[in-house]
């Protein structure tokens, strides 16, 4: 395991330059327990701060609003890092974008190896998109794009 770091390194980063995986960890705002969501649009905006898009009706959304402590939890490089920080509701309509999502921003605070002691992850998780290919690629475009300007 590493150290704890106050910001992405380079292989983070670049990892979160594209659409990945991550499971996106907030306090629910109904039960104070915590939570995690399995999500993909994120994007690294630079080494502070990560941006993603959700639904607006997301729970996330008012989990959020009541509380911006959150991490995201990602798989790069055969190891599994946490993403601490602050969240903030960019904008709660991404107008580029056919539905309506949420622009969630965080302020990274830390990022650790939090991988156990003498493992290694051997493959990465995958997932694939089970509606048509070239209305997701299509989407993906538009929500990328929006989350850059937000």
């Amino acid at each position: 395991m590493t150290d704890m770091m106050s910001e992405l390194n380079e292989t983070i980063f670049s990892q979160l330059q594209k659409e990945k995986l991550v499971l996106l960890h907030t306090v629910d705002d109904e039960s104070g327990t915590p939570t995690s969501s399995v999500i993909s649009w994120t994007y690294a905006m630079d080494p502070k701060t990560v941006r993603f898009a959700v639904d607006q009706r997301s729970r996330i959304v008012n989990n959020v609003k009541n509380n911006k402590l959150v991490s995201l939890t990602s798989f790069v490089s055969a190891t599994v890092y946490e993403i601490a920080g602050s969240a903030e509701i960019i904008t709660e309509e991404m107008e580029e974008v056919p539905f309506k999502l949420a622009c969630i921003e965080i302020k990274i605070k830390s990022v650790r190896d939090v991988m156990f002691y003498g493992a290694r992850i051997s493959t990465e998780p995958e997932y694939e998109k089970t509606y048509d290919k070239r209305a997701a690629e299509k989407l993906d475009n538009q929500v990328f794009e929006a989350i850059k300007k937000s």
